[in-house]
């Protein structure tokens, strides 16, 4: 009896205890950390974006460069701007610094005609106008023998305008007009160098007279043409037509030049 009272005993103790642990497994189950609550000082404030700070400004272009040594009086901006020029041989500097500073184009193949830009100068070839009651008996004779030379050069008689011309060198050697055309005398029996030094002579007293000055240049371009010099004949067209941008030889000269550099490419 004492057995299974003891037995009895035990089965209560263990349906106890089962019952124990399924209570525990059903009841809910505590976290693991308790939360923290709010504290009532905190002040909760919202969440903001940091700004993006914005990046370094560059420095100015002319901080950044650096400064080029002033030597020689040159400058910067000089050698930014100015491009270097390819070296040329002494004779083509010679000539084209000479050429540059009359103002001239050169009738090479591609280059264009010169084009005046200046109006045409009254005619002032008329010799018997220059004959003034204020001028010397001398200088008035000397231009009616000039006057009829160059009407017998137009007639194609250069042979007696050039005797007639001679004399009035005779009368009056300051006659800048007999020299003249005496060089055209000249030219016209193809004493091309005697032509050009009679016409240095006349340009030494045209002083203040272009239109003349530009008959001048004009033959003078006519003799260096002949003499196979057309460079020179062209810087001396070119002269005339600063000169006096109505002179006829002048102008058809560089025309003819013009056209015979372009003629063998067609």
């Amino acid at each position: 009896m004492v057995i299974w009272g003891v037995i009895g005993l035990y089965r209560k103790i263990s349906l106890l205890a089962a019952a124990i642990i399924l209570l525990h497994g059903c009841a809910p189950q505590r976290p693991y950390r308790m939360p923290m609550p709010p504290s009532s000082s905190t002040v909760r404030t919202p969440q903001t974006t940091a700004p993006i700070p914005p990046p370094p400004a560059l420095p100015p272009p002319e901080l950044s460069r650096r400064p080029v040594p002033q030597e020689g009086g040159i400058r910067e901006e000089d050698i930014g701007t100015k491009s270097p020029m390819p070296p040329a041989s002494g004779k083509e500097t010679k000539e084209s610094s000479r050429q540059a500073g009359l103002g001239e184009s050169r009738a090479s193949p591609g280059s264009t005609v010169f084009q005046p830009t200046t109006p045409p100068l009254p005619d002032d070839s008329s010799l018997v106008a220059k004959i003034t009651p204020g001028i010397s008996p001398q200088r008035a004779a000397s231009l009616r023998l000039t006057d009829e030379g160059r009407k017998l050069l137009d007639a194609g008689d250069a042979v007696k305008a050039l005797a007639r011309l001679e004399r009035t060198i005779d009368i009056d050697s300051t006659n800048p007009y007999g020299y003249f055309f005496l060089a055209k005398a000249q030219n016209r029996l193809g004493r091309y160098q005697e032509s050009l030094n009679f016409l240095d002579v006349a340009e030494s007293r045209l002083n203040g007279e272009p239109f003349w000055l530009a008959e001048v240049h004009a033959l003078r371009g006519e003799n260096y043409r002949a003499l196979g010099q057309p460079q020179r004949a062209e810087t001396s067209y070119v002269q005339s037509l600063r000169l006096n941008s109505g002179n006829r030889t002048a102008a058809d000269a560089l025309l003819r030049m013009q056209a015979d550099l372009q003629s063998p490419a067609k």
